[in-house]
Parts: C-alpha cells; sequence; structure tokens
C-alpha cells in the first residue's frame, strides 16, 4: 500500500460522458423550441438564436470548469473554494433544478408518448412514483438508457432537419414591434437551452485522464472537450435549426403549433414526414420521434431523482444537513433522501397547471446554480485561466446573473419556489449544525487561514514500513535514542554519521590507504560502538559513517541525497541550547537546501 489516498475508479471516456450529457443537455430542445413559440410566435427565431450563442459561451466556460476542477467540478464543490455558504446555497439551487427536472421531464414525456393534456398531471406524478419505488431498491443506472437513446435522437434530429430544409424559408418570419423589455422576457422564456449543462461538471471525478496525467496529479482538459464539443454543437445548431423549421410552418397552422408546445418536435416530424411521405407515414414518424425523445425524457427523470438523493445524502454526510438524512435502508439508498427526492417533484407537478409554470420553476433553479458556479470560479484567482478565457465567464456571469434576477422579479412563483427550497435547505443546515454542538464564529483573516482545514490540505502520513533515517551528532545526545526507537516503530534502517570538522582544505584526492575511520576517532568509536549494540539489543540495523569535511552542512545533505534517506535528524547537546543551534549555520544550511522529500528532526 503506497499511501492512504482513495482515487475514484476514472472508466469514463469522453464517448459515454457526452452520451450522459446529452441525455440531459441534448433533451432540453424537446421543450424548448416550443416554449420560444409561445413566447413570441413568428418572431421567435432572432430569441431562439440569442439564447444559442449563450448556450455555447455557457458550454465554453463549463471546458474551463472542468480543466480548473479534474475531481468534481459542481457547483458545490467550485463554490466551496470560495465559502461554504455559498457553495450551500448552489447545491440548494442544484436541489431546485433537479426537483423541477423530474417534474418537467416527466411532464414532457408523457406529452410525447401522445398522454391527453388532462391526464399528463396525474401520468406525471405516477411516473414520478414509480421511478421512486424503483430507487428504493438502488440506483437503476438511467444514466445506460440516455447514452443508448443518444445516437438515435441525435440521428432522428438530423433527420427531421433534412427533410424540413426544402422546406425552410424566411417569408412567415415577423418582426417584432416591442421593446427591449419584452425581448428581454421573451428570451428569458427560452432560457431552458442550458439546462442540463451543469450535469458534466459532476462527471470530472470519474474520467479517464488526459494522456500523461497521474490520479495524484490529474487531468481531463482534453476528455472534457471532447465530452462537451459535440453536444454542445448539437445542441446549438439542433435548436436553431429545429426552430426555424417551426417557423416555416404555414401561418394557417398557428393554432396546432400553440397546441402542440409541449411537444414540438413530435409535431414537426408529422407535420414535414406527411409532407414528403404522406399523411399516414408522417403520423408513423412523429410515433418514432415521441417514442425516442419521450424515453430519453423518462432517463432524465430517473438520472434527475437519482442525483437529487445523493446531493441531499452528500451534503447530510458534510454536516450541512441532519445526520438522519445519511441512514440507510436495505438496499444501501438512503431514506429521507429518497422520500423528499419523490415527494417534492410530485408536489410540484401538482401546483402547477402547464408546462409554461413548469419552465419557470425550472430556470431560476438552472440558471441560478449555472450562475453561482460561473461567479465563484471567476473571482477565484488561484484557477490558472487565460485573460480571455476569464473575460469570457465574467461577461457570461453577468448575463446570468441578469437573467436570474429578472426571473425573480417578474415570475413571482418562481421567486416563491426557489426561496421555499434555499430557506428550507439553510433552516436544516442551521438544525444539523446546532445538533451537532458548533457555532458560528467571526474571526480576522489571518486566524481563519491558520484553523482553516485547507491549511492541512497537503500533509501526507507515511506508515510505510522499511523507511531508513540518517542521524547526525557530535556527541552522546538524546537524539541517538530517539533516532533508534523511531527506527525501531518503523521498521527502518538507521545510519549513524559523525562529521569531523576541519577549518582547512585537504588538497587532492584522499587514498584509500590514507582514509580516515571511525575506529581510530575516539569520540566517534563511543559513539558507534554504543549505537551498534544499542540496534542490536532492539533489532535495528544500524551502519556507521564517519567524514571529515570542511564544510559539514554539505557533507550532510550530500550525504542524505546519496543514501536517499526518508528522514534526517539532528541533535542538541542539552535542551537549553537548542534554541542557539537553530540560529546555527549548520543548521540553517542544511533546512534551507533540504529536498522535499527528505523530512528533518531537530531533537533537542
Amino acid at each position: 500500500m503506497d499511501g492512504l489516498s482513495v482515487h475514484r475508479p476514472r472508466n469514463v471516456d469522453w464517448k459515454r460522458a457526452a452520451g450522459l450529457l446529452y441525455g440531459d443537455w441534448g433533451t432540453s430542445k424537446a421543450y424548448v423550441i416550443g416554449l420560444a413559440f409561445a413566447a413570441a410566435a413568428y418572431s421567435s427565431l432572432p430569441i431562439i438564436i440569442s439564447v444559442s450563442i449563450l448556450t455555447a459561451m455557457v458550454g465554453f466556460n463549463y471546458i474551463l470548469i472542468c480543466r480548473s476542477f479534474p475531481d468534481g467540478g459542481g457547483v458545490y464543490s467550485a463554490a466551496r473554494s470560495q465559502s461554504r455558504l455559498l457553495a450551500v446555497m448552489g447545491a440548494l439551487l442544484l436541489v431546485a433544478n433537479f426537483t423541477v427536472t423530474a417534474a418537467l421531464s416527466g411532464w414532457a414525456a408523457m406529452r410525447y408518448f401522445g398522454v391527453p393534456q388532462v391526464y399528463t398531471a396525474v401520468a406525471t406524478i405516477f411516473l414520478i412514483f414509480l421511478v421512486g419505488i424503483l430507487n428504493y431498491f438502488g440506483p437503476k443506472h438511467g444514466g445506460s438508457l440516455a447514452v443508448t437513446l443518444a445516437l438515435p435522437m441525435v440521428i432522428l434530429v438530423f433527420l427531421l432537419i433534412a427533410l424540413s430544409i426544402p422546406h425552410l424559408t424566411l417569408d412567415h418570419l415577423q418582426a417584432s414591434r416591442t421593446g427591449f423589455k419584452v425581448h428581454w422576457l421573451a428570451f428569458i422564456n427560452v432560457i431552458l437551452a442550458l439546462s442540463g449543462v451543469e450535469a458534466i461538471a459532476n462527471l470530472t471525478g470519474v474520467m479517464k485522464l488526459d494522456p500523461g496525467a497521474s490520479p495524484d496529479e490529474p487531468r481531463v482538459g482534453k476528455t472534457a472537450r471532447w465530452a462537451i464539443l459535440p453536444v454542445a454543437l448539437e445542441v446549438v445548431l439542433g435548436t436553431v435549426f429545429l426552430g426555424w423549421a417551426m417557423l416555416s410552418v404555414s401561418p394557417s397552422l398557428a393554432e396546432s403549433l400553440h397546441e402542440r408546445t409541449d411537444d414540438m418536435i413530435r409535431f414537426l416530424g408529422e407535420h414535414y414526414g406527411g409532407l414528403l411521405l404522406g399523411h399516414a407515414a408522417g403520423r408513423g414518424f412523429g410515433v418514432i420521434i415521441g417514442l425516442v425523445v419521450g424515453l430519453l425524457l423518462l432517463s432524465a427523470v430517473n438520472t434527475a431523482i437519482s442525483a437529487l438523493i445523493g446531493l441531499l445524502y452528500m451534503m447530510a454526510r458534510d454536516g450541512e444537513f441532519p445526520r438522519s438524512f445519511i441512514r440507510l435502508n436495505s438496499h444501501g439508498v438512503p431514506w429521507l433522501p429518497m422520500i423528499l427526492a419523490v415527494a417534492i417533484p410530485i408536489g410540484v407537478v401538482i401546483a402547477s397547471p402547464n408546462l409554461e409554470s413548469l419552465a419557470d420553476l425550472y430556470a431560476i433553479g438552472v440558471v441560478g446554480a449555472i450562475t453561482v458556479n460561473l461567479g465563484a470560479c471567476f473571482f477565484n484567482r488561484n484557477l490558472p485561466l487565460k485573460w480571455y478565457e476569464r473575460a469570457l465567464m465574467g461577461l457570461t456571469f453577468v448575463i446570468l446573473f441578469g437573467v436570474e434576477l429578472t426571473i425573480a422579479y417578474v415570475k413571482h412563483h418562481a421567486l416563491f419556489f426557489a426561496m421555499c427550497v434555499v430557506g428550507g435547505g439553510l433552516s436544516l443546515r442551521a438544525y444539523a449544525q446546532r445538533r451537532a454542538g458548533l457555532q458560528t464564529l467571526t474571526v480576522r483573516k489571518e486566524v481563519a487561514e491558520v484553523l482553516s482545514p485547507d491549511a492541512f490540505k497537503d500533509f501526507k502520513i507515511n506508515l510505510n514500513p522499511g523507511q531508513s533515517i540518517l542521524v547526525a551528532a557530535r556527541g552522546v545526545t538524546p537524539v541517538l535514542s530517539f533516532a533508534i526507537e523511531e527506527a525501531r516503530l518503523r521498521q527502518g534502517m538507521l545510519y549513524v554519521l559523525y562529521v569531523k570538522e576541519l577549518a582547512v582544505s585537504l588538497p587532492g584526492r584522499i587514498e584509500t590507504s590514507q582514509r580516515p575511520r571511525w575506529q581510530d576517532d575516539p569520540q566517534a568509536s563511543r559513539i558507534m560502538y554504543r549505537m551498534v549494540e544499542l540496534g542490536r539489543q532492539n533489532g535495528v540495523s544500524v551502519i556507521p559513517l564517519y567524514l571529515v569535511s570542511e564544510n559539514p552542512a554539505a557533507s550532510i545533505l550530500d550525504l542524505a541525497a546519496t543514501l536517499g534517506v526518508d528522514i534526517l535528524m539532528l541533535g542538541a547537546p542539552h535542551r537549553r541550547t537548542l534554541a542557539a543551534i537553530l540560529k546555527g549555520n549548520v543548521v540553517m544550511s542544511v533546512a534551507r537546501n533540504l529536498p522535499d522529500n527528505i523530512q528533518l528532526v531537530i531533537h533537542g
């Protein structure tokens, strides 16, 4: 065993990471273009393009985040480097995100499966409850289903775009005569194209390492880049072209478009498939699209509930939530997080009359979590970002911060939902800390840096047997017995060094016959014979070393590096002289030039 560090298995390559990301991010277009039409009808193309550009910017920023946090760059981890409270706030916004993801994805899935509007809420509640029962027995690996369905979904999207290309037109587009405020609010309604991008940041801890990286110095920048770029490209281009295809439908069918905003992609499949192959074939193509998209949305429901359970459990394990949240059932699933992960989305579905209201609740959680993540990274000066990367991240943060404030200002029910989640979470956190006997104190920055656990993050415990020790002594001092004790405890070899200091340099090379021996030095021999005997009595292998040098510090450093010892010990004849010894040239020179991999112990 080389150490006590434990590394998560890194078995997710870029293709699987892209599939998992697409299962969450790629489904956004299933309801985004319909929401765009509901918001601005035939004048919505500039809004769709604007949101797609912002989506591309966010995707690029998450490449930077994944590169900077190879062990997990989700909002909880990224914000934790700035503030523990900020990390909890971000995590609670992510709780709101996952909660509405389950509700919204379930609702959209039912619509794509063809469930009538009047029964959609009941069917969604039943679906969430069923997924919760399945999660009682442990994770069902919904990500595998997402990966399996990712390729068919991409094929169907490009096939639908190909069917619509002969019919694409700008003739039906209408110029908006409203002001900036109305355009901005319509832009807010379509912001859900960002949903799901946070998923990739949480995968960096299990991604395969880049070539040349190691578990102790992980790098996943290339893996993350190859995972994000194709998905971002498909989401951006797919959203733009499908939005254009939607707006190329004749205004005579505008009423049908308004009725089918919940399953717009299926409607487009029926429409353009029918234009090419006939009405019956178009209906069949729409059924296929509805089946694939619906199953992908079902997978998103399961993934959201599983992620919500994991997030609540992680926060409880970190002491942010009550300890009762970490109690597991017989299948290893935490009880209370599982109940909340099912109950809260069901409550959201009951309180929401349609997809638009769910989208409002979704946006405040999605945008909030992404904003906190980007803001924490932008203000973190320790992240290795180039100036233009930090500038783009700052610009994206400002835009999303404005979006979040706008949602909170104009959508009161969304603000109420977010306040309930954040307020309830912070109340649970305060209760958990009170039960644990924790108290918040305000101290100066210097004191906080000393007491912070991060001050000890580089400390490593080496308990491996067989470590070698070099002790340098000028007389019979307590450091010799201490060295014997340490060598016995560590089951290692002990080198005992005596350096006889000369005030002059000896020119030329000393021949073997002239080399000084410790047996000929009365003071050295008295130390060596005693140490060899103590080593024999205590089962420690003692090797005497004797040097004559005009520079003891350089000789000690050279010998320690040559032997490759783990610990170097220096001693003082009497405890009261330790302070004086520490000021001496030998100890100071050794301490200043000793390699980092060799520990220095001064005993007095």
